[in-house]
């Protein structure tokens, strides 16, 4: 057995792959592992008693209850949505089609406290929106739920669409031509398909949902016990100089988002196999 396949599952083929890969080290290194080292080393100082003052405060735990209710919510309403738009995009060819594509990754592209203002400015009961609702959005908990929503669905529509583009219509038609409505063949030829990428792009979603900070912040209203999110939490501790306890909230958050992560990865890896493998 050679040296090269004494960790690596099988020899590289291309040339080049001990640079790119000790790049790539270096980058998870620098930019990722050393930070939430960093971050664990900081937590490693406290106490038990400390981190679980810090983790189990009654403003705190509610402030974990707000993250992941509203994050589930606007999960929920981005799966719908996002698949809406990735079907419209992907099968559909209308004026300004291209247009709508480039804004679904304008939450990518612009600050997430513009789009929180922005929002909260629409929304508002005076707002241009806002005036015609029936119900409070800004500095509410829906806010919170819009805000989740705006950031996180572009994470839907890129997984969903490139599954749609290969979803040709003829599989559509072939489940018609043998008498299906409408209705099944959405659920068991369509869906059945979309399955894996909604799963992904839903969970991405909620993850990046439980970490969201600057859109929620200036549409939420930051009621305490109300509207309050943890990444808020985190900032309060920092302005009291409680520099501990900002650690261990942002240590609950990271694990929880990194097991969610593991999750998902067990997830594509174990059930959606039989997709990869084209049966």
């Amino acid at each position: 057995m050679s040296r090269s396949t004494l960790f690596f599952l099988q020899t590289p083929l291309l040339p080049g792959f001990g640079l790119s890969f000790g790049v790539s080290v270096l980058y998870l290194s620098l930019v990722i592992l050393l930070p939430l080292s960093a971050l664990l080393l900081y937590v490693s100082d406290m106490t038990w008693a400390q981190y679980w003052f810090a983790i189990s405060d009654p403003r705190v735990v509610q402030t974990y209850k707000v993250t992941i209710s509203a994050a589930f919510f606007s999960t929920l309403a981005v799966l719908v949505i996002g698949l809406l738009l990735a079907w419209i995009i992907t099968r559909y060819d209308f004026p300004g089609r291209r247009i709508v594509d480039a804004l679904i990754d304008l939450p990518f592209a612009l600050p997430t406290s513009v789009a929180g203002l922005t929002l909260a400015t629409l929304l508002v009961p005076n707002g241009w929106i806002g005036q015609w609702l029936g119900f409070k959005v800004a500095y509410a908990y829906a806010g919170i739920i819009v805000a989740m929503v705006f950031t996180s669905i572009p994470f839907v529509v890129r997984t969903v669409q490139p599954v749609l583009q290969d979803l040709g219509a003829e599989y559509q038609e072939a489940a018609r031509t043998l008498g299906a409505n409408r209705l099944q063949t959405f659920r068991h030829v369509v869906l059945p398909t979309l399955t894996p990428a909604l799963v992904t792009g839903g969970s991405q979603a909620f993850i990046r949902s439980l970490g969201e900070f600057g859109a929620v912040i200036m549409i939420a209203g930051n009621i305490p016990y109300k509207t309050e999110v943890s990444s808020l939490m985190i900032f309060v501790r920092l302005q009291e100089f409680n520099y501990p306890a900002a650690a261990a909230i942002a240590s609950v958050i990271l694990l929880a988002s990194l097991t969610l992560l593991f999750i998902l990865q067990v997830v594509q890896g174990r059930l959606f196999a039989w997709q990869r493998q084209g049966r």
